[in-house]
């Protein structure tokens, strides 16, 4: 079988070659809808092979729970490790994610150079345990917020998400994952890089209710099956892997589920998050392992992942605050700066005060979640200013532009787009 696709692939790639040179494309004006039908070919070809050669393969392993830390201090202040991981994560999203955003969102594709990048930064292996391989020691979940999501997401908010999918998985199989669970996936990701991994949670109907879900879970002699739509996933046509939420016995559960032939894919382009190719995903009898043990919460699940979207948005809303200043310091009228006009220097002081308070509700989440304390009155108050207060920032990073902040020119039309996410999306992600 793999032959067979190697070979396919091949005579594909010489095709492409060879029509890439021809001048007939150019005359017909059909180069745009030829090479566009050539890739999403090439791709799913990939796809195929990829699924042929990716087996996972159970290596028995005790169930791994990272210990909560013990502090009795609501500390601010960065251990040093933390900060050399923040100026990592901060040069990365300068010198990278910026540079490869506004192709990423024109061409709706997820850069398939960004996987390289993972694997150098490592980033992985921060949501990994140590007898695995990895350095999570202890539950890290304000350096996983504030540091990683944060500092990534004043690069790119789209690109950052795609990033953080398979990151998050891992998250979330360390954190909730049953012993049988952790054995199948967790020595995979370890070993093998390139296992993408991503959540499907959001469904399509109107005011859509976390704890009321239309997929359905049912078990068949010790089998569990998943049968439902989900929309708005993540990297949904290039994951191995997912994690769907389905009520179980009237009750919402969160399932693991590979990818294979009782799924259909459709890409489901948005107004944001266009570098991720969001995806709806069909699941007809698809077999399943249950996530959680005994310890599992579904609240502190989606809790931990509406607080990375919150984070990757202070990231964001940090981007739009710096191109705000640079561009009302450069961009003069009136034979001045139009900073000196109180209606845009008072305009960017509110988004100062608003990142703060922002990141300041996050990280008492994020502390008192990783003390192992209840969080979800200060995770849901954290979501909620995020998602009032990025949009706001996002809507006045445009408005400090007037018509260039209309333009593509400038990337505060993307970050405007991306923001609205926070509001919109649930889980996804996971801290």
């Amino acid at each position: 079988m793999t032959n067979m696709i190697n070979k396919a692939q091949g005579l594909g790639l010489s095709l492409i070659t060879k029509l890439a040179g021809s001048d007939v494309l150019d005359q017909l004006k059909l180069r745009k809808f030829l090479e566009r039908s050539l890739y999403q070919g090439s791709k799913a070809g990939f796809r195929a092979l990829s699924q042929t050669q990716k087996a996972f393969k159970p290596k028995q392993i005790p169930q791994q729970r990272l210990p909560q830390q013990k502090k009795n201090l609501f500390d601010l202040s960065l251990t040093e490790e933390q900060q050399m991981t923040s100026e990592a994560m901060s040069q990365f999203a300068q010198e990278v994610l910026l540079g490869l955003a506004h192709d990423a969102d024109q061409t709706a594709q997820f850069p398939e150079s960004l996987w390289q990048y993972v694997e150098d930064l490592g980033l992985n292996y921060y949501a990994l345990p140590e007898a695995l391989g990895g350095v999570a020691a202890e539950q890290n979940i304000v350096s996983n917020l504030l540091i990683i999501a944060e500092k990534l997401a004043e690069g790119d908010f789209s690109l950052t998400a795609g990033l953080l999918s398979t990151f998050s998985v891992i998250n979330a199989i360390t954190r909730w994952g049953s012993t049988e669970v952790q054995s199948m996936y967790l020595p995979c990701f370890a070993e093998d890089s390139d296992i993408t991994a991503t959540f499907a949670v959001q469904e399509a109907t109107p005011a859509f209710n976390l704890y009321v879900l239309k997929t359905k879970a049912s078990l068949e002699n010790d089998q569990y099956f998943i049968d439902g739509e989900k929309t708005l996933v993540i990297l949904g046509d290039l994951a191995d892997v997912f994690l769907v939420s389905a009520d179980f016995n009237g009750k919402p559960d969160v399932f693991v589920v590979q990818v294979g032939d009782t799924i259909s894919i459709k890409n489901t382009p948005a107004m944001g998050l266009k570098a991720t190719e969001t995806a709806t995903l069909k699941f007809s009898n698809t077999p399943a392992l249950r996530l959680g043990a005994t310890d599992f919460d579904y609240t502190a699940f989606l809790d931990l992942g509406n607080l990375m979207w919150c984070a990757m948005a202070v990231g964001t809303c940090e981007a739009v605050k710096a191109y705000c200043i640079k561009y009302a310091n450069e961009r003069t009228a009136f034979g001045e700066p139009i900073s000196h006009r109180q209606s845009v220097a008072f305009m960017i002081a509110d988004m100062a005060i608003e990142i703060d308070a922002m990141r300041m509700l996050i990280l008492n989440a994020a502390s008192l979640a990783e003390a192992g304390k209840p969080f979800h009155r200060e995770a849901y108050l954290a979501r909620i200013l995020c998602a009032e207060k990025s949009m706001k920032i996002g809507t006045d990073g445009v408005q400090i532009l007037g018509g260039h902040g209309f333009t593509k020119e400038h990337p505060v039309e993307r970050w405007y787009r991306d923001l609205r996410a926070t509001a919109i999306l649930h889980s996804g992600l996971h801290a």
